[in-house]
């Protein structure tokens, strides 16, 4: 598996100018570039951090160093951004990592999954391999569906005796306490994608048992103050939408024997604007944290049907030449 890699170097002359045309408006002409390159940019001036797998990182510096270069004489936009990153041969760059994946079998009651592509590979055996696991990227990417399958594959191989689904309850303008019913049907429609996937993997009628012998537990990401989890198999979806404080609180109830998957995308956060995302400051805290693994996806890994990734591709096209109002 490829290790997760820190670079670390210092764009000269320091120039506030040239750096505000190379950043963008909030920072979004280096958002550009993390998504294409899955990997995670952190500055103050112009003293820059990238994070993520080695040749994506080595291809994020060389990028910003050219566009720093450039950023003198003419003004960036996103348009220009997405066009030198498609002349550059990014793919071809980070083409390297792939080869080196490992494919990892995950065998449930109702058949075989396989990983597809090289982050997915990654992904699953860093989950064999780690207690704590990030995955961070776009929509489409399998990264709830294949943490479902390798939590019921422990479940069912007596690995771990209970699993949890935990999200925030974190909706534009919706708050948990308007919706009908009792906790769990209030929580239930965020947390359908997690239920699609169990649904499929053991059917609907042995589903419906583990949640009523609580080996299956849904819970908001509020009520998991306080509890340590022991021997489980902890899931949590749309981690983007955590604050900086719940994601300390959630890692830190991790106990013996369990496993943990965070999985997010940082371009969809619903947090209001002066709010940091957990997910974010995560992989900026603990990326040196041995035992710990984070992965990368891009929208080069969307699996769903061949118009997702074309409509993902679409909508970041058009928010990368978007004038900001």
């Amino acid at each position: 598996m490829t290790e997760l890699n820190q670079r670390d170097f210092a764009l000269d002359p320091e120039d506030n100018a040239r750096l505000a045309n190379l950043c963008g408006p909030f920072d979004e002409h280096l958002r550009q570039i993390e998504l294409r390159l899955g990997v995670e940019i952190d500055h103050r001036g112009n003293l820059f951090q990238v994070i993520g797998e080695e040749a994506a990182t080595k291809a994020a510096e060389k990028v910003l160093r050219v566009l720093y270069a450039g950023a003198e004489n003419e003004s960036l936009t996103g348009a220009k951004i997405n066009l030198h990153l498609a002349e550059s041969g990014i793919d071809a760059i980070t083409a390297e990592a792939a080869e080196s994946a490992q494919e990892v079998v995950i065998k449930v009651k109702r058949g075989v999954i396989k990983a597809r592509g090289a982050n997915q590979s990654r992904y699953l055996h860093a989950i064999t391999t780690h207690d704590i696991n990030f995955g961070v990227g776009p929509a489409g990417t399998g990264k709830t569906y294949l943490a479902v399958a390798s939590a019921v594959e422990a479940l069912e191989a007596n690995r771990v005796q209970r699993l949890l689904l935990v999200r925030p309850a974190v909706e534009a303008g919706e708050k948990l306490g308007f919706l009908p019913g009792d906790l769990t049907q209030k929580v239930d429609p965020y947390l359908r994608p997690l239920y699609d996937a169990l649904y499929e993997m053991l059917g609907f009628e042995k589903v419906a048992k583990l949640l009523e012998r609580n080996v299956i537990e849904i819970a908001p990401l509020a009520y998991m103050r306080g509890r340590t989890l022991n021997d489980s198999y902890v899931i949590l979806d749309e981690a983007q939408n955590t604050t900086v404080e719940q994601m300390k609180m959630f890692l830190t109830r991790i106990g013996f024997g369990s496993v943990a998957v965070v999985n997010g995308d940082v371009s969809q956060i619903d947090l209001p604007r002066n709010v940091r995302s957990g997910l974010r400051h995560a992989v900026e805290v603990l990326r040196g944290v041995d035992g710990i693994s984070f992965t990368f996806f891009t929208s080069r890994d969307v699996v769903r049907h061949p118009l997702v990734a074309k409509i993902v591709r679409a909508y970041e096209a058009f928010e990368q030449t978007e004038e900001p109002k």
